[in-house]
């Protein structure tokens, strides 16, 4: 069982930066791909990025790579959602997950097992 709690979102200007946290407790933290998605008013929630266990992999969606860093600190428990030159389009409610049995599948939410409740982003233009 993993619990995940979310914190650091708010609101920006564009072009500011946030970066969110997603501490979690549990024993299969360390074992556990990580990934954060984010749901926007009327739309699905949708792949932002991801971490391997070991954080030697990252994986991030188009609309984000260059801009966004994910990170994770295993002994901390904490994984990491670094967003610069944030864009109104960016806003939305960004999610944690967590799942041991990921695999390549990565960027689809049911693939995760265990969910923070998420934390609000507004990006101002």
């Amino acid at each position: 069982q993993v619990q995940l709690v979310e914190s650091g979102g708010g609101l920006v200007q564009a072009g500011s930066s946030l970066r969110l946290s997603c501490a979690a407790s549990g024993r299969t933290f360390s074992s556990s791909v990580m990934g954060w998605f984010r749901q926007a008013p009327g739309k699905e929630r949708e792949f932002v990025a991801a971490i391997s266990w070991s954080g030697s992999n990252t994986y991030y969606a188009d609309s984000v790579k260059g801009r966004f860093t994910i990170s994770r600190d295993n002994a901390k428990n904490t994984v990491y959602l670094q967003m610069n030159s944030l864009k109104p389009e960016d806003t939305a409610v960004y999610y944690c997950a967590a799942g041991q049995y990921v695999g390549s599948d990565y960027y689809i939410p049911s693939r995760y097992a265990y969910w923070g409740q998420g934390t609000q982003v507004t990006v101002s233009s």
